[in-house]
């Protein structure tokens, strides 16, 4: 019996490991609410261009109520947040590789107590020295296997030019559902020997899961590569986000339908969500799932703002649940992942789908998105839930990695942010 239990063991760390590679992951139950972004912009993805003073607003709650010892270290990861394990970490960071978080505040006025932890990074003794995808750690007293939660951050070295435009795809059956991302790729300054060098990546509206990537160019014209084959780069067009109004738990606003202040925290219902597939697209201004942190009655909602459980329902058509398939709540609301802090649950008595989510006073931008239980490896899907309008205002970040021969990582040199409702070009 000491083989298997040998190998028992190993199988048993290597998970351990690798669960700890998960980006934007929470690992403690008490941490609520952790934000990564550009500064003063709360709807932003977290971008630093490489040996610029750009910096990053970090904040996160601890609901435990009393002050720990957070440090944080940044992890070198290639194009598929893989960790970039060749490189040495004294190579790709300048100065300490942990570091404390020595900024936090008690919760004041809030009913729910909590401890306000924030940085604006990177800090002079810890400086990215390379470009390319960074994982962000925060953990306990020093001690990285007491890992708290994970956060995505990108760090660009600006060496090629992206432009990228939005058209209808060329396949009439999805011509009035879809859209199409067109890129061109300036590498004039890089030495691209063969475009296995490069990865382009494509994500809608910051959904990391349902990224395009592992595509070819399609035309090589010189220093330029273009991506423009008939069933490359396509996505669903969906309809305008969701939307719930949580910046006062006294006053209901246009989404909620009720507060229960008898409670602590407080329990906030939002009014029901229906199917949306069969009605007209009308376009309305939205935030494309970005969340932001606000109160209207303090002065400051980092650590002033209440925390209340707020009760999400879907209602199916005819109340009865989709066949085969699960509920999920997308959005920077549940991480825009799948798992189970944006399952629903469907309630039979009722006939809707349900979710509890813990939140701080704010803005929250969200949609619904089905998936197929006997195919983990589908990608989630809007059709039933909301409808595929191309006229649906999206927007499509393009990242591209480039990998010389002599780089022992992936490399983001260029990267664009493109609007489905605005004009763009190359």
């Amino acid at each position: 019996m000491r083989i298997p239990l040998f190998f028992l063991i190993v199988l048993t760390f290597v998970q351990t490991v690798s669960a700890q590679r998960l980006p934007d992951h929470i690992y403690n139950p008490d941490i609520r609410t952790p934000k990564l972004f550009q500064q003063n912009n709360q709807q932003s993805l977290p971008l630093i261009s490489l040996n610029s003073s750009d910096q990053l607003e970090l904040h996160f709650d601890d609901l435990c109520g009393y002050a720990k010892n957070y440090y944080y270290t940044f992890v070198l990861c290639n194009a598929d947040w893989t960790p970039a394990n060749d490189v040495n970490v004294f190579d790709y960071i300048k100065g300490f590789t942990l570091n404390r978080l020595s900024q936090y505040r008690m919760s004041t006025i809030a009913g729910t107590k909590y401890v306000h932890y924030q940085a604006l990074l990177p800090e002079r003794n810890c400086i990215p020295a390379k470009s390319g995808n960074y994982l962000l750690k925060v953990f306990l007293d020093s001690d990285t296997s007491k890992l708290a939660f994970t956060k995505r951050m990108l760090v660009v070295d600006s060496k090629a030019a992206v432009g990228g435009v939005v058209q209808q795809p060329y396949d009439n059956e999805i011509l009035r559902t879809h859209q199409k991302v067109q890129v061109v790729v300036n590498t004039q300054q890089l030495n691209v020997l063969s475009p296995q060098q490069t990865k382009l990546v494509i994500m809608q509206n910051n959904r990391w899961e349902d990224a395009v990537k592992n595509i070819q160019p399609t035309f090589i014209r010189g220093t330029s590569m273009e991506y423009n084959a008939e069933q490359d780069c396509i996505f669903q067009a969906g309809k305008e986000y969701r939307w719930a109004d949580l910046m006062s738990f006294r006053f209901l606003t246009d989404r909620m339908d009720r507060v229960d202040k008898m409670t602590q925290p407080n329990d906030v219902y939002v009014k029901t969500d229906v199917e949306r597939n069969n009605l007209r697209y009308i376009f309305f201004r939205d935030r494309n799932g970005w969340d932001e942190i606000a109160t209207s009655e303090s002065v400051n909602p980092w650590w002033q703002s209440d925390y209340a459980n707020v009760h999400f329902t879907f209602a199916p058509a005819n109340n009865q649940p989709f066949a085969g398939k699960s509920v999920y709540l997308l959005g920077e609301v549940t991480g825009n992942q799948i798992g189970d802090t944006s399952r629903m649950e469907y309630d039979a008595a009722r006939g809707v789908y349900t979710k509890t989510l813990l939140l701080k006073q704010g803005y929250y931008s969200y949609t619904y998105a089905t998936k197929d239980n006997k195919n983990p490896n589908a990608k989630t899907d809007v059709s039933l839930t909301d409808g595929n309008y191309w006229e649906t205002e999206n927007e499509y970040t393009i990242l591209f990695y480039y990998r010389s021969f002599s780089s022992r990582h992936d490399e983001l040199v260029g990267i664009t942010t493109i609007n489905s409702r605005r004009a763009a070009g190359f």
